[in-house]
């Protein structure tokens, strides 16, 4: 038997398993590393949070992306080249990570590469007939394994969309086998680039796990934060605050017919981005909106439209709680709306035992355990949750 199959049965039938997950999201602020150590898997999955960084990125690479980002056309040999440039580059993130934290990279079983989402195409969003849901994420796992010397699972998304689904949300899985509780309803609603959430029923019944999108969470406001205030974001909503929503401006973007589409749905930044909020302003025939005002509207279009997702999905009749994390946690403007919208009691997900700065990192880690070491769980026959396991296996020799 080759040398890194046989490590990776060693690996598969340990105990336990110390974990390295990667998560870079479309607000491209650089890369959450979490240093994972896991026991078991499904729903009998034991999960500790050793470390945590988030290590920025630097502006000349974050610009290098954004060349390619969430765009149709694009200089092909630009993509070519940051596939394997994007991989190195995380392993050396990692490397210094190790470092830092003095822990030897042979301490360590596995990587759990996300990548770098570049385009995301469902069909109901690309509607070419013939074609199927398409996604792209980049930094190859051979380049991440070679530089670090550890085995790395990556490119979750492609099986997710080879089996059925959209290739996102894939927070699902990982909700369901962590944070999922008797007795309580729970939503698990996370706000990065783009918002989701998982429903988690009280019943423990994974054949009514519900997963989907709602729309944007901090792309928008990421955006305009850095075209007018040269910001990376608004922190804790303070601009939000300062401004006042423009109710006019408000309706025209929550005309878009994505928010319309049934669930479960996905969408990304080539849809939500400055050609759709500057088409819904000249639309509205608003010349003299402050910037201010612009930043708060768009805060309550997520709002909204997170709360007005969950509402749609959600009984009346029963209890619900919302456990929020990623960053549109820390936006107290974003955060308020949302409570003002619904009648669930919104916590923090730190509350169930992981940094909201660090579940999606963790949530790979997870994915990673379950390719390796785990059973086929079921969540019915259902658009958004197929029963796979994800990510493609590259040794470092």
């Amino acid at each position: 038997m080759k040398k890194s199959i046989e490590k990776l049965y060693e690996i598969a039938q340990a105990k336990s398993r110390r974990i390295i997950g990667l998560m870079s999201g479309t607000s491209l602020d650089g890369l959450d590393v979490a240093l994972c150590r896991i026991e078991g898997s499904g729903t009998d999955t034991v999960l500790k949070l050793e470390k945590f960084a988030t290590v920025p990125y630097q502006d000349d690479f974050r610009d290098e992306i954004r060349k390619i980002f969430a765009k149709r056309e694009i200089d092909f040999q630009q993509l070519c080249l940051l596939n394997p440039y994007i991989g190195t580059t995380h392993g050396k993130m990692i490397l210094d990570c190790l470092g830092e934290w003095d822990i030897p990279t042979n301490d360590i079983d596995l990587i759990a590469s996300h990548g770098q989402t570049v385009f995301h195409a469902p069909k109901k969003q690309h509607k070419l007939s013939g074609f199927p849901n398409a996604t792209l994420q980049i930094g190859d796992g051979d380049h991440t394994a070679v530089k670090t010397n550890i085995i790395t699972l990556s490119d979750f998304r492609q099986k997710h969309i080879a089996a059925g689904g959209e290739g996102a949300p894939l927070a699902v899985y990982g909700d369901y086998f962590l944070f999922s509780k008797k007795g309580e309803n729970r939503i698990l609603l996370n706000m990065g680039g783009i918002a989701n959430f998982t429903y988690l029923p009280a019943t423990l019944d994974s054949n009514t796990v519900f997963t989907t999108d709602t729309g944007p969470g901090n792309t928008l406001l990421d955006a305009y934060t850095r075209r007018f205030f040269h910001k990376p974001f608004d922190e804790n909503g303070e601009i939000a605050a300062s401004g006042k929503v423009n109710v006019i401006l408000l309706e025209e973007l929550k005309s878009l017919p994505f928010f319309k589409l049934p669930f479960p749905k996905t969408t990304g930044p080539e849809v939500f981005n400055f050609e759709y909020v500057e088409a819904a302003i000249q639309k509205s025939k608003l010349t003299s909106l402050t910037r201010q005002d612009i930043i708060a509207t768009l805060t309550r279009l997520s709002a909204d439209t997170i709360s007005e997702a969950i509402a749609s999905v959600t009984s009346p009749d029963e209890k619900y709680t919302i456990y929020a994390s990623g960053g549109g946690a820390h936006n107290i403007a974003l955060m308020n709306a949302i409570r003002e919208n619904l009648p669930s009691e919104v916590k923090l997900i730190d509350e169930l035992g992981v940094s909201g700065d660090a579940k999606e990192a963790v949530l790979f880690a997870v994915l990673a355990n379950e390719a390796v070491a785990g059973t086929q769980s079921h969540f019915g026959q259902k658009d958004g949750v197929p029963d796979v396991s994800m990510g493609k296996v590259s040794f470092p020799e």
